[in-house]
């Protein structure tokens, strides 16, 4: 890989070197580098592009990183991958996309991933997405993310996209069983005329399934954003969404919850807040010598993590 594509790893899968455990590396549309593990297995698709990542049963405190990168301006591409957690494991997942685009064509890289979480699973996965370059064609990122989840199963998802990205659709659908558990963490920051619209849709299907999604989202000069947060109680259960954006210069966010109990005993809650930074917190801040431009991107930072 060159000095560009290693960069671009180190961006959205912090990752210096070859990581521990298995790993699945994709760079301007080909594999770059695959490595399994006794309990982790990675194998290419055959009838589309993409990957299938099977975690065997029990496993416990291992890794799988697949992370993707573009460094081609004008490649397009569309892969699918699957992942099938096993009963009982416990595993981290790092994926994410970094797109550097030097040219004039647009650079585009569309994921469909699917979940398929076994029984007292417990999953965290981490998905950052990246742009670069000084080149006039878009970076564009359009994850979808589908999750099903067996009985008593645990996923904390977190996916953040801080930089650099001109266009973004953002699509996630999770299915809950009973006792199933589901966290989802969103961290957004657009700038100059980028678009990013979110839409996260969980179904809490089986009794004493909970959810909580979080987003947090900062849209500055003539950027725009929209997150819709959908929560289905469809038994008893508990749902918590929650949105809060910082807005400034001439950017335009939408927050568009919806909560639909269709049991009794399903406990939904929406919280949302869109707002310009506290004149106080600048003010606090530059007294200690920051400038007002150092002030902001240290509250933006702070908000962001």
């Amino acid at each position: 890989m060159d000095e560009i594509q290693r960069t671009l790893l180190e961006e959205v899968a912090d990752l210096h070197g070859v990581p521990a455990g298995a790993y699945n590396i994709r760079a301007n549309g080909q594999m770059a580098g695959r490595q399994n593990t006794a309990n982790i297995e990675i194998v290419t698709k055959g009838d589309q592009s993409g990957i299938e990542i099977r975690i065997k049963e029990g496993t416990k405190h291992e890794s799988v990183h697949i992370p993707v990168v573009l460094s081609q301006s004008g490649l397009k591409e569309m892969v699918y991958n699957d992942f099938y957690i096993g009963a009982g494991a416990d595993v981290t997942i790092v994926a994410g996309c970094g797109i550097h685009n030097s040219g004039d064509a647009a650079s585009e890289h569309d994921g469909i991933h699917r979940f398929f979480v076994g029984k007292n699973a417990r999953v965290r996965y981490v998905e950052k997405h990246y742009g670069a370059g000084d080149g006039r064609g878009a970076r564009i990122l359009n994850p979808t993310t589908e999750v099903t989840m067996e009985e008593g199963s645990y996923l904390e998802m977190e996916s953040v996209q801080i930089k650099g990205v001109d266009s973004t659709v953002r699509s996630t659908v999770a299915n809950l069983a009973a006792g199933a558990s589901i966290v989802i963490k969103e961290r957004l920051l657009t700038h100059g005329s980028q678009r990013a619209d979110s839409t996260i849709e969980v179904n809490l299907n089986g009794a004493d399934a909970s959810a909580n999604v979080l987003s947090r989202s900062v849209a500055r000069e003539e950027s725009s954003q929209k997150f819709i947060s959908i929560i289905n109680g469809n038994s008893r259960c508990a749902g918590h969404t929650e949105c809060d954006a910082i807005i400034m210069d001439q950017a335009k966010i939408q927050a568009v919850p919806e909560l639909t109990a269709n049991d009794p005993d399903a406990a939904l809650i929406h919280e949302a807040a869109i707002g310009k930074i506290a004149g106080e917190q600048l003010i606090k801040l530059m007294t200690l010598g920051l400038t007002e431009e150092e002030a902001e991107a240290q509250i933006i930072n702070g908000f962001l993590k």
